[in-house]
């Protein structure tokens, strides 16, 4: 298959708009879609196979009717669609592998709880090897506005950085760089209880900030990036920094447990309360 963005289809409105989402994407870097649906075999295996055909009927015009639409509103996209007759995480990764983007969508909670991503999205988004983009249902954003990255200066950000970069210049926009300082215990206590380190520390590390972006100045002349680093929650910071951008960007700290695997408490914050498309970049 050629170049192309893979969308994992669930006939709920969050899907459509991360086909959506994912069409405007494809058009920005000249990839194609592909649309799949993953058909659970647990209760069909139990049924004849006369009572399987309505379900597989449904999951074929969900497929074609999103296929339609999509080509309606952008005449020249090439979007392909399959039904994958497997267990949806292991079919949505293996799907993911050769893609350049997996899109999924993610469903608002009531209240101020922020937003579900579902098991399998969360599974999914801990095993691929690839980006994962997750979007909401509530409208998608302009491509205007810089795309928001939060780095952690300990760590190598070159991967994420780069990936942040490159959507920046497909859109035409800027890059916003955050790194959000979570101060210990005793430091959120304030200057009553011990000295307070943030004019202290922040400057050093905006400088290190600094002298990193340096480098994807170079590498990006055309894309005005700034960075910022900010005290507080990590997730918290992030959330507020991207709202109104087109794109917040978080690295993907993946670990295994006794569970399977999960996901580092950044990229889970900002996955639940972001309104921005969520992309999710495994680091190399």
């Amino acid at each position: 298959m050629t170049r192309h963005i893979v969308v994992g289809l669930d006939g709920t409105e969050q899907a459509d708009a991360a086909a959506r989402w994912a069409a405007q994407e494809a058009e920005l870097r000249g990839t194609g879609v592909h649309l799949v649906h993953v058909r659970e075999p647990s209760p069909e295996a139990l049924l004849p196979l006369s009572s399987r055909r309505p379900i597989e009927s449904w999951a074929e015009d969900l497929l074609e009717r999103t296929a339609t639409g999509l080509r309606k509103h952008h005449p020249a996209l090439a979007v392909t669609t399959a039904l994958l007759p497997a267990e949806p995480v292991s079919s949505l990764v293996a799907a993911a592998e050769d893609a350049e983007l997996l899109v999924l969508g993610s469903r608002a909670m009531s209240g101020m709880a922020g937003y579900l991503v579902g098991s399998v999205g969360m599974t999914v988004a801990g095993r691929t090897g690839r980006p994962t983009v997750l979007v909401r249902a509530k409208g998608i954003p302009a491509l205007g506005g810089p795309v928001v990255v939060g780095v952690d200066l300990r760590h190598p950000a070159d991967t994420l950085l780069g990936f942040a970069f490159d959507e920046a210049a497909l859109r035409h926009s800027g890059v916003r760089v955050l790194y959000a300082q979570q101060l210990s215990l005793l430091g959120n206590l304030g200057p009553a209880v011990v000295p307070d380190v943030r004019l202290s520390v922040a400057p050093e590390i905006q400088r290190s900030l600094d002298d990193l972006l340096a480098t994807w100045h170079a590498k990006y002349p055309e894309v005005p990036a700034t960075g910022a680093v900010v005290i507080g929650s990590p997730g918290r910071e992030l959330v507020q920094a991207a709202a109104g951008s087109p794109l917040l960007v978080v690295g993907r700290h993946a670990r295994r447990s006794a569970l399977g695997t999960s996901l580092g408490s950044v990229a889970h914050a900002v996955l639940h309360h972001a309104h921005a498309p969520v992309a999710l970049v495994p680091h190399t």
